[in-house]
C-alpha cells in the first residue's frame, strides 16, 4: 500500500495520512501489509516501483493519491502512458512524456473497480465512492501505469479528497479498509 509525499499546496498528502490510518486498522491476520510513501518524482517512482514488486512478490499493490478536485473518494479503472507534462518536485519532467516507452497508451487495473465500487457503496459508510478512467497525467497516473505495467494489470489507484474536504483521515482508512478488503476478496 503506497501513498504519496507532499507536493506543491499539499503540505500534508492526505493519501499518506490515509495509508498510515490504513495501517493502525489493518486488514486482517491473513493479509501481510506493507506501506511505503513514495516521493512526487518521477525519477524515484520508476525505480521505486519496480524494486517493491521484486521484493514483495504481492498479490496486489494499491497506490492511494490525492486529488485537490476529488470531493469522493474515486476508484481508477487504468493509468495511462502519455501525456506527462507536469514537474515534480525535483522540477523534472520525462523527456518523452510518458512512462514507458513503447508501452501501450492504456493499461486497466484486472480488478472489477465498478463490482467494488457498488459493493463498498452498499456498506452504508459515511463515504461516497465513484469511478475514474482518468488518474489526471502526473505522479498518480505515471505510478499507477508504472505499476501496472509491472504486474500484469494487478494494482489497484484510489484517489482521496484533501484532509477535512469533506472527509476526516479516519473516514479516509476506514474506507480505505473496505474498499482493499473488497478489491482482495
Amino acid at each position: 500500500l503506497a501513498g504519496f509525499g507532499p507536493f506543491g499546496e499539499h503540505a500534508v498528502n492526505a493519501s499518506w495520512i490515509a495509508v498510515q490510518e490504513l495501517e493502525k486498522l489493518g486488514l486482517g491476520d491473513d493479509v501481510d501489509l506493507h506501506v511505503y510513501e513514495v516521493p512526487v518524482e518521477y525519477q524515484t517512482v520508476q525505480r521505486l516501483i519496480p524494486a517493491l514488486w521484486k521484493k514483495h512478490s504481492p498479490q496486489l499493490v494499491v497506490h492511494v493519491g490525492v486529488s485537490g478536485m476529488a470531493t469522493t473518494v474515486t476508484l481508477e479503472k487504468c493509468g495511462h502512458n502519455v501525456g506527462y507534462k507536469g514537474l515534480d518536485n525535483c522540477r523534472f519532467c520525462p523527456g518523452s512524456q510518458c512512462c514507458v516507452e513503447g508501452g501501450p497508451e492504456c493499461i486497466d487495473s484486472i480488478i472489477d473497480m465498478d463490482t467494488v465500487c457498488k459493493r463498498v457503496s452498499a456498506l452504508g459508510l459515511d463515504v461516497t465512492v465513484t469511478i475514474s478512467k482518468d488518474a489526471g497525467r502526473y505522479l498518480c497516473d505515471f505510478t499507477y501505469y508504472t505499476s501496472l505495467y509491472q504486474s500484469c494489470g494487478r494494482s489497484a489507484f484510489i484517489h482521496v479528497p484533501p484532509l477535512g474536504k469533506p472527509y476526516s483521515a479516519e473516514q479516509l482508512g476506514k474506507a480505505l479498509q473496505a474498499i482493499i478488503e473488497e478489491m482482495l476478496e
